[in-house]
């Protein structure tokens, strides 16, 4: 009988109860049982996972190392897929496999290439990857001129932290002056240029930024599968144009995610995003981790959560095509579980009787021997409503 396999995602995105969901319905027809962790108790992947713990909070890099390995031993961890320090914990492969768990992450050189955006940029500049224009900007003096300089240009000015995933603290500039305009409708990413620099001026430290032009659409992010002998074995690109979504196997996006992910030993699964600059593909972005909607490949007939999982088994999927590019789609939000949490033991301190809030009306001998409906018998526990 072939054993279960048993995952554990650390303080993951929702997103990924998607990928649980696949690795459950895997074609190998494999047991898998799923381990989640999560600082927050309301996250819907712990809700998914069949085991769940919360994570401690204020743990340093080294001391969170400590705690995985601990988790790997006591839950009987397979394959480990860390986001949340992952740099550490890769660091930490050979710990892992001691206590027999394999790490579903890229080695440690290639992590610490893509924490950081402008090392990224200049690296796989250097094998040939185009990138758009960019600046390092740390001072207001800096941000003004590196914005001035794309205004030449004919370029709209945006930035985003030199080192963070998901787009958190993009911005664009503007020069319009703050008024009513920008306090209707949702807000939006633009953020006038006095503003940010004022704030710059009045940071007790500098900032570290990446000044670019903003990139056009269509936005293409490439999933690739590689595997430990830097040979990819999937890579479908997933499009971006508004609304719209889709699928392309289209050279100009493949060519470059695979000289990336070959090239720099990003093993197992990696998300890498290009968009347009002028008529020309340039790199956006390279995340480390299997993207948040990866489970799209679906819709093209492929389980890449289970193919990295395999992998990292050491269960060589081979090449993965897959059969047919799924129609254009978009993505809306759906209702999912989360685990259910008992209001604590209140305790009801009784000090006076306690009043019907409405005096019952008593006009027959039947309503003298019913129960009072409208009478209080006990207080609600504080924050309550029914």
């Amino acid at each position: 009988m072939v054993s279960r396999v048993r995952v554990w995602l650390n303080r993951t995105y929702a997103e990924n109860v998607f990928f649980m969901d696949q690795l459950r319905r895997n074609p190998s027809d494999r047991a898998v049982e799923i381990h989640a962790t999560h600082a927050d108790a309301d996250s819907p992947v712990l809700a998914a996972a069949d085991t769940a713990d919360l994570e401690p909070e204020g743990l340093s890099p080294a001391g969170y190392v400590e705690y995985a390995l601990d988790q790997c031993a006591r839950r009987g961890i397979d394959v480990f897929v860390p986001r949340l320090h992952q740099s550490a914990i890769v660091a930490h492969r050979a710990d892992f496999q001691a206590v027999g768990t394999a790490l579903l992450a890229p080695t440690p050189e290639a992590v610490a290439v893509f924490q950081d955006k402008v090392i990224a940029y200049e690296a796989v500049q250097a094998i040939g990857v185009p990138v758009p224009p960019w600046w390092r900007v740390r001072t207001a003096d800096e941000l003004v001129a590196a914005v001035e300089e794309l205004e030449a240009g004919g370029h709209k000015a945006c930035f985003k932290p030199a080192s963070g995933a998901g787009g958190v603290g993009f911005r664009v500039i503007t020069r319009a002056p703050f008024s009513l305009a920008h306090l209707s409708g949702f807000p939006s990413p633009y953020v006038q240029l006095d503003l940010v620099v004022e704030a710059l001026k009045q940071a007790d430290e500098p900032v570290d930024w990446l000044v670019m032009p903003r990139l056009e659409q269509p936005e293409v992010s490439v999933d690739c599968l590689t595997g430990r002998d830097n040979r990819v074995r999937l890579a479908i690109a997933r499009t971006k144009n508004g609304r719209r979504r889709g699928f392309t196997l289209q050279d100009q996006w493949l060519e470059p995610a695979r000289r990336i992910a070959e090239g720099f030993g990003l093993h197992y699964l990696s998300n890498i995003q290009f968009r347009m600059f002028g008529e020309q593909p340039v790199l956006m972005d390279v995340n480390t981790r299997p993207a948040g909607g990866l489970h799209q490949l679906s819709l093209c007939g492929v389980n890449a959560p289970w193919a990295a999982v395999q992998l990292a088994l050491g269960e060589d999927p081979g090449e993965i095509v897959p059969p047919f590019l799924g129609q254009d789609y978009t993505v809306v939000s759906g209702p999912r579980p989360v685990r259910p949490v008992s209001l604590p033991q209140q305790r009801v301190e009784e000090t006076e009787t306690l009043l019907p809030a409405v005096p019952a009306q008593v006009d027959s001998v039947e309503d003298q021997a019913a129960p009072a409906s409208a009478a209080v018998t006990s207080a609600a526990p504080a924050g309550f409503t029914g």
